[in-house]
């Protein structure tokens, strides 16, 4: 999924990363909308950053997988603007300075990257802890070679049709384990974000969702 290229938003300093880790949040929304992070205004709502109801079980898939959380989706018209969830995500998981605090059992997003982590280890040579998730294929040593064996690895254990463009569309491990949780989760539910009415009708009515927008998804819900 691509954003509209079109669009110039104007350059924003990165927040430094701080009890909120905003910073790192946007990072990680500018992963998945394929933009700078100098580009997301922090206190801009995600429907006018462009986070659809696709990208927006994409990102949030995302962040589980870099933080072991169990946020859910809809947390997004919540805590509509980068700034807002990620003192949520804060709330949620305790990050403070020091950073994160060990976590318990999570959800299917964390077990893609255990899963991948594995897989990715198994191709490398290495232990699966010495693999920084957060860190792009090619710095952990993933060559043309490596990366066709990797996607074809994927491929084989999440029914997918990839080909090797999939590397440069999620670069490192969280991005990957992020994107085929998102996958697995719309193909389980067979829509982009199960909404409740009462949910929707509020986004609608603070602006964070247009009539049609809300209507569409209604429709995606029934369907």
């Amino acid at each position: 999924m691509t954003t509209d290229q079109s669009i110039v938003l104007p350059a924003y300093p990165v927040p430094r990363d701080d009890g909120v880790d905003t910073g790192r949040l946007i990072r990680v929304l500018a992963q998945v909308l394929r933009v700078q992070p100098e580009r997301i205004d922090p206190h801009q709502t995600f429907h006018s950053l462009g986070v659809d109801s696709m990208l927006t079980v994409e990102f949030v898939a995302t962040v589980n997988a870099h933080y072991a959380s169990r946020i859910d989706a809809t947390a997004l018209y919540d805590h509509p603007t980068p700034a807002a969830f990620a003192r949520h995500l804060d709330r949620e998981t305790a990050i403070g300075p020091s950073g994160p605090r060990p976590a318990g059992p999570t959800d299917g997003t964390a077990s893609v990257l255990g899963s991948l982590r594995d897989s990715l280890a198994a191709i490398l040579r290495c232990d699966p802890w010495d693999i920084d998730e957060s860190a792009a294929f090619p710095v952990l040593g993933l060559d043309s070679i490596l990366g066709a064996q990797f996607v074809a690895e994927i491929n084989r254990t999440y029914g997918l049709d990839a080909d090797s463009v999939i590397l440069y569309d999620h670069p490192n491990l969280a991005a990957m384990a992020g994107h085929l949780a998102a996958h697995a989760a719309r193909t389980r539910a067979g829509r982009p974000v199960a909404l409740d009415i009462d949910q929707l009708l509020d986004a609608v009515r603070d602006n964070r969702l247009s009539v049609d927008e809300a209507a569409a998804l209604l429709d995606a819900r029934s369907s």
